[in-house]
C-alpha cells in the first residue's frame, strides 16, 4: 500500500505522519533539495550531535562539536544552494542514496505540534563504493499551518566512524 501525502488534510494520523517522513526521504533520494526545504519551517533547527570520547552525545551545539548544525532554515537554504549549483566540491560527484525509515513512534501530541521518533538506514553509492549510515531521528512537526513543517530535527548517527564528509542527504 502506498501512502500519498495530502497537504490539505486537517488532522494528522499516524499514516499521514509516516507519509510525510517517507516523502522527505524520497525528496533527498531524488535530489529534489528545493522541494525538500519546503518540509522545514523558517525557524527549524537541524542538529546532528557528535559522540564524545566517553561514548556520550554532545548536548549543546553552541559550545560543543556537532557533525551538522543549522540553527534555522537559512543554513539549510545555503547548503541546498551549494548542492544545486555544484558549489560543493565535497558533494561532487553526486552520491546516489536510498533511505529506509522504520519504527515510527509518535511521542507526544500537542495542539500545534507533534513529537516523532524514527529509525533510519541510508545506503549511499559514490566512487564505485557503497557506504551505509544508520541512526535515530527525533523531530517536532509544526502542525499549526496549512501543511506540517519540521520545526526541530535531531539526528543521532549511530555509526559515527565515517570515512567521508557526511551531509544532509546521507541522513
Amino acid at each position: 500500500m502506498t501512502l500519498v501525502l495530502d497537504t490539505q488534510r486537517p488532522a494528522l494520523s499516524y499514516q499521514y505522519i509516516c507519509a510525510f517522513l517517507y516523502r522527505e526521504a524520497r525528496l533527498l533520494d531524488d535530489r529534489a533539495f528545493t522541494e525538500w526545504l519546503d518540509c522545514y519551517s523558517e525557524q527549524s533547527e537541524y542538529w546532528m550531535p557528535a559522540w564524545t570520547d566517553d561514548d556520550d552525545l554532545t548536548t549543546d551545539p553552541h559550545s560543543e562539536i556537532s557533525l551538522i548544525y543549522y540553527g534555522n532554515r537559512k543554513g539549510l537554504e545555503d547548503r541546498v544552494y551549494r548542492l544545486n549549483t555544484e558549489r560543493s566540491s565535497a558533494s561532487t560527484p553526486e552520491a546516489r542514496t536510498s533511505h529506509f525509515i522504520a519504527n515510527v513512534e509518535v511521542l507526544e501530541t500537542r495542539a500545534d505540534a507533534i513529537d516523532v521518533r524514527h529509525n533510519w538506514h541510508t545506503m549511499s553509492h559514490r566512487y564505485q563504493k557503497t557506504q551505509q549510515f544508520f541512526g535515530t531521528t527525533f523531530l517536532t512537526l509544526d502542525i499549526s499551518g496549512e501543511a506540517p513543517k519540521i520545526l526541530k530535527k535531531k539526528i543521532i548517527l549511530k555509526d559515527d566512524y565515517i570515512h567521508q564528509v557526511i551531509d544532509v542527504y546521507h541522513v
